[in-house]
């Protein structure tokens, strides 16, 4: 008896850099893997999975062009992540060329993520025109400074302060009266039990 499977979408992560894209399929134990990667930015993943070789597919067109021989891909027993070397060395806005909601099966990856602001370039500064120099941010007005009206923060935590003690001098004149009782022990000083 022969079973047939519509092809699935395994769950995809991904996450780019400037020169670089990063694809994670997750799929435990994948076998018979295809890759198709096509210079326009066709992305073709197939594989199965389980003793009844359940088929899965994905069939994408990434947002640019790709460089196809410096890509790599690495099969491994919990997932297949591909490294995809893009064309030209700027940040795509997706990573599908379609636009509008991406399909269900397609989630960044955060754990690669980085923003394009915080990438670190080959000479090991981050961000791709950041330099600053001999920057002091100790020159900076930040707040908190001398300026600050001490006199309103400190009658700010007197109100706060006063209310706390209050209620901790309340509590302790409660606690007194609990302590006598105990230590007197004479039946007619405990108070009566109501019901």
């Amino acid at each position: 008896m022969y079973r047939f499977f519509a092809s699935r979408h395994p769950p995809v992560k991904w996450a780019q850099r400037s020169d670089e894209v990063y694809i994670t399929v997750e799929l435990p134990d994948a076998q018979d893997v295809k890759l198709k990667l096509e210079p326009e930015g066709k992305f073709y993943f197939s594989a199965t999975t389980g003793a009844e070789k359940i088929p899965y597919e994905i069939d994408i067109d990434l947002f640019d062009k790709v460089d196809v021989n410096n890509s790599k891909v690495s099969v491994g027993s919990r997932n297949i992540f591909y490294l995809v070397a893009k064309a030209e060395d700027k940040w795509w806005d997706r990573l599908l060329k379609q636009g509008g909601k991406p399909p269900a099966f397609l989630k960044v990856d955060w754990d690669k993520w980085v923003d394009e602001d915080d990438e670190v370039d080959e000479d090991g500064k981050m961000g791709a025109d950041m330099d600053f120099g001999n920057f002091d941010l100790s020159k900076l007005s930040l707040g908190g400074g001398e300026e600050m009206d001490t006199e309103a923060t400190n009658n700010a935590d007197d109100d706060e302060s006063d209310t706390e003690d209050e209620v901790t001098g309340q509590t302790s004149i409660d606690n007194e009266a609990d302590t006598k009782e105990k230590v007197d022990g004479s039946p007619s000083s405990a108070p009566e039990a109501k019901a």
